[in-house]
């Protein structure tokens, strides 16, 4: 403030801001934070970064939405064609895919170098808090796109909360405003998306960062060195007292951090732009299937293939367990070693994480389990398959809806077995058989005429030597 003359002296004065941004500023941060080992720590700062893009973004887009079930969707259009609106609704998007990405990396990074103990055990909570709402804020806001998926996605997130035990009907209720999605869905969706996470998002992230300050910033773990709850702090102390201040030595590597992750959402933004929205919610569509946004597909595709007797153990008990689980890793392990060499069983729970993760949002991306409707009908000429009954059996095979589950020659659904080797694996009178009695989630297609299904035959039976 001195720098900036007579006003900054006089601000200064008034304010007393000197000290507080020389103490935050100034303080002392152990030496081996501010070498090499020092990039492991940039994720709490990036994390922040991602959040102030998507508070400056989601003001902007708050000034052009209207949250009204006729309004909501033609708002969101217009912003995509107001200059400048894509960009930044694309930059809100992919701001809030990097804090999710980045909340996660942040607590795996404190999870496996034990930062998470003694002193430190608040921090963690505070930080489990802070990725409960960001998941929140994530899901809140698909709805504000008012298209299907948004809204089908809540009505299952609704059907969801509905099994929750004693409470889950007023639960379900107080999200939806009533018995369905509505208007008061939206307004409810928005308020809390815009006021209400953001307000207990800046309170708990003061929290956390009065936390950091206060315990000092963990070093970086050393096998064998044990965290002694009677002797961490005077160890601790003896770290600061040969430190190094954090500004410069550790606030240049997360202003690096902190432009390149800017830069990069300003790419992402300009080159594939923002999410949505997709057509406009149809409630009569009731064969609609809808897809979260990618933070939880991992879910949809655990919801979708647990058997059907673990349904309330998957929708409801699971997240509550997972939520839980974090809350008493402090508490259960608050000394020992941090050193993730000496914790190999961490390495290990991270690595089961993110392989399950992973797996998981492959298969939600596919979502092999949803039937095809766009699924164009199969050109028998391109199947070398000419005029005659397996032609016809082409045209059936769609018209008769079997190419929305079923694939041949690589087109169609995946939802069900691919039939291009069927008379392989079949004689003709069991493929009959099976069209005629379904089996499992396969109607029956007892009412198909005889000539039709003689058709299906000579199809598969086509497409399969010409698939040799």
């Amino acid at each position: 403030m001195r720098l900036l003359g007579p006003i900054g002296r006089w601000i200064d004065d008034r304010l007393g801001l000197s000290p507080a941004v020389q103490h935050t500023l100034l303080h002392p941060i152990p030496r081996a934070n501010a070498g090499r080992k020092g990039w492991m720590y940039i994720f709490g700062a990036a994390t922040l970064v991602a959040f102030v893009v998507q508070v400056v973004t989601g003001v902007a887009l708050a000034t052009k939405y209207i949250p009204a079930p006729g309004h909501a969707h033609q708002s969101l259009l217009l912003i995509n064609d107001t200059r400048l609106g894509a960009l930044l609704r694309g930059m809100h998007f992919w701001s809030a895919s990097a804090m999710v990405l980045l909340v996660f990396l942040h607590m795996a990074r404190t999870f496996l170098t034990g930062s998470y103990k003694f002193p430190r055990e608040m921090n963690w909570i505070t930080g489990g808090f802070l990725l409960g709402l960001t998941l929140a804020m994530a899901a809140t806001g698909q709805l504000l796109r008012w298209d299907q998926d948004g809204v089908w996605t809540v009505v299952v997130w609704a059907k969801f909360a509905d099994r929750v035990p004693l409470i889950g009907e007023h639960v379900a209720r107080f999200f939806l405003g009533g018995d369905t999605v509505g208007g008061l869905t939206l307004t409810r969706f928005f308020a809390f998306h815009v006021f209400v996470f953001p307000a207990l998002m800046f309170i708990l992230i003061g929290v956390h960062l009065y936390l950091v300050a206060y315990h000092g910033i963990s070093e970086p773990p050393q096998p064998g060195k044990r965290v002694e709850r009677g002797t961490y702090r005077a160890h601790y102390a003896g770290l600061l007292e040969r430190g190094r201040p954090y500004f410069p030595d550790g606030t240049w590597r997360e202003a690096v951090v902190a432009a390149a992750l800017v830069a990069v959402v300003v790419v992402l933004a300009l080159v594939i732009g923002p999410v949505g929205p997709g057509p406009a919610p149809d409630p009569t569509d009731v064969a609609a299937v809808p897809k979260p946004d990618w933070f939880f597909l991992w879910y949809y595709t655990l919801v979708w293939l647990k058997p059907p007797r673990f349904e309330t153990l998957v929708m409801v008990y699971f997240p509550l367990g997972v939520g839980v689980l974090l809350f008493l890793i402090p508490l259960l392990a608050r000394g020992g070693e941090r050193s993730a060499r000496r914790r190999p069983w961490a390495i290990a729970a991270v690595g089961a994480t993110v392989l399950v993760w992973g797996v998981l949002t492959g298969y939600g991306v596919s979502s092999y389990w949803v039937p095809d409707f766009d699924s164009p009908p199969i050109a028998p000429a391109a199947l070398g398959i000419p005029p005659g009954p397996a032609a016809d059996g082409a045209r059936v095979f769609h018209e008769r809806g079997c190419q929305y589950c079923h694939a041949v020659r690589g087109q169609g659904g995946r939802y069900g077995p691919d039939l291009t080797r069927v008379t392989r694996r079949m004689s003709p009178e069991e493929t009959t058989h099976r069209i005629v009695a379904g089996i499992r989630d396969m109607p029956a297609y007892r009412a198909l005429p005889v000539a039709e299904v003689e058709a299906l035959l000579a199809f598969f039976q086509a497409a399969a030597e010409r698939g040799r």
